[in-house]
């Protein structure tokens, strides 16, 4: 995983959140509206907008007690289900794992993330589908034994009977996520061996932007080109003018650890010709650049080691040994190399002839003071409560208007879909895939046309881009209504990765995305339970 947070724009969310919702709401009372008119005439219309009115004075009317009790009964409920023996099944696991886990990997650093990877992907295998299968179940069931019939006999809204047990579900599962992380962090600690203690740490990365300049030191958009699949790194040549200029906003005397600047590197390099391969890596060396006051002091020759973290740290205090006429005159980085507006501006150079350095926006950071490693774990463990409500919103929602076993069916695929399948979807509605229409793919295969030929203009032509059209709409309102679980998945990796989880980058956005769906899953559970037959088995 590359680490290259980019904050989230939670303005731009709440507007995409209001234009997919306010789009498909106004579609589904559309439909409503036709439904009521071709059913009951003109009195279907009234009929509509008092159901809509019903919504809202039942969630006015909620009474928190009553959603308590609801709450609690589903907790006991479940727990008569024998669901704790998923405790033993978690501590299974954790008995065993020692064996198959340790000396999985020499290095140190890479044995600590198997740790990490290992305890975070059993809780959230263990909890998230246990949790799924009791959200999608419990009310058909008891729909089916009638013994919902005890709660809507009495003085209780059908809003309440959701809500109860959507929290009933989420504190049960807030229990077993608490217990097993906490297990799991004192697991982690009890094997990650001395020498390695030193890897559980939550690093606090200070990211800027990247910038180049070409052989000839003129600005350009990007690096040389080596050739790699994956066009990630750029490359700068090496013992010529060409750079990385790396540009860090907001830095001051806080970011420095010990009174020193820190900077962790992880570039790439790209050999033409073998070369002194004694030195374990390539020469390079950062310069430091204050434009206002006309300043260029450069860092001691560098070594990149590959796949290893490249830690440089620099004194607050450093001779610029290049100034004219005033050789060892010393400087201070945070008060003469950071320039009135806290951005410290860090210039990268190769200084080997016939080699090649490659490197990305995130392959350059700050980094300050570190978190303790349970200020990441700790956000890591929250990033799998969330996809955990939102399952169980989600199982409760569904199961409001289907049976036990479709609803499982139904919710799982939402999971793997939003899991798996939202960059192809994306991907494919963006128009960048060639004959994406499906009758168009259909009917280029049937004709043993190729992708590159246009289709012969006519009503044929018209026909596929109208079918298409819609076709493509309706899969872009799937895309928007199928919550996107990827963004959950990231906080696992920052802190295998050794990094505090991004508040920009990572919890905001997987805090939005559960959080949008409360409203839609009210809503559409509560009209599926009020039109639902309980008496149906």
């Amino acid at each position: 995983m590359s680490f290259d947070p980019i904050p989230y724009d939670l303005l731009d969310a709440f507007k995409h959140f209001f234009s997919v919702f306010g789009s498909t709401m106004l579609i589904a009372i559309v439909v409503c509206l036709i439904v009521g008119v071709l059913t009951r005439g003109m009195s279907g219309i009234g009929d509509v907008f008092r159901g809509i009115l019903d919504f809202f004075v039942q969630i006015t009317h909620v009474s928190c007690r009553r959603v308590w009790s609801l709450s609690i009964l589903t907790v006991r409920e479940a727990l008569r289900q024998k669901i704790l023996f998923v405790f033993i099944i978690f501590a299974v696991l954790f008995m065993f794992a020692g064996w198959f886990l340790s000396g999985a990997a020499d290095r140190p650093d890479l044995q600590v993330q198997s740790y990490i990877d290992f305890v975070l992907k059993a809780i959230s295998w263990l909890v998230i589908p246990i949790m799924l299968l009791l959200a999608c179940w419990s009310l058909p069931e008891d729909i089916r034994l009638r013994t919902i019939h005890t709660v809507v006999t009495k003085p209780v809204y059908r809003i309440e009977i959701v809500m109860g047990r959507m929290l009933g579900f989420t504190l049960l599962g807030s229990a077993i996520l608490l217990v097993m992380g906490t297990v799991g962090y004192i697991w982690i600690n009890r094997q990650v061996p001395e020498s390695a203690q030193y890897k559980l740490v939550s690093k606090v990365p200070v990211y800027g932007s990247i910038s180049f300049t070409d052989r000839e030191g003129a600005p350009t958009t990007a690096g040389i080109n080596v050739g790699d699949i994956w066009m990630y790194r750029s490359y700068i040549e090496g013992a010529t003018k060409a750079r990385a200029v790396y540009k860090f906003k907001g830095i001051d005397e806080s970011d420095a650890i010990n009174d020193k600047l820190v900077l962790q590197s992880s570039f790439e390099a790209f050999r033409t010709h073998k070369g002194n391969m004694d030195k374990g890596g390539i020469l390079y060396q950062f310069i430091f650049v204050n434009d206002e006051k006309n300043l260029r002091v450069p860092s001691r020759p560098l070594i990149n080691k590959e796949y290893s973290d490249n830690v440089l740290e620099i004194n607050r205090k450093l001779k610029d040994d290049n100034a004219d006429g005033g050789a060892g005159e010393e400087l201070d980085i945070f008060t003469d190399l950071v320039d009135k507006d806290g951005n410290l501006t860090v210039e990268v150079q190769c200084l080997e002839a016939g080699q090649l350095l490659g490197m990305a926006r995130p392959d350059l950071f700050i980094r300050t003071p570190d978190h303790a490693f349970l200020s990441g774990y700790s956000k890591a463990v929250f990033g799998i409560w969330l996809p955990m409500v939102l399952v169980i919103m989600l199982g409760v929602t569904i199961s409001c208007f289907v049976k036990g076993p479709v609803a499982i069916l139904t919710t799982l695929t939402i999971v793997l879909v939003g899991f798996m399948s939202k960059e192809y979807m994306t991907e494919l509605l963006s128009g960048q895939m060639q004959a994406a229409g499906a009758i168009e793919a259909w009917y280029r295969l049937i004709t043993h046309m190729n992708s590159q030929t246009e289709l012969p203009a006519g009503p044929v032509k018209f026909m596929i881009e109208i079918v298409d059209t819609g076709i493509i709409n309706f899969l872009w309102l799937c895309q928007q209504i199928i919550p996107n679980f990827g963004v959950f998945s990231n906080m696992r990796e920052y802190v295998i990765k050794g990094f505090d989880v991004s508040w920009d980058a990572a919890l905001l956005p997987g805090i939005i995305t559960t959080a949008a769906y409360i409203l839609p899953c009210l809503l559409v559970s509560f009209y599926s339970l009020k039109l639902r037959e309980l008496e149906a088995k």
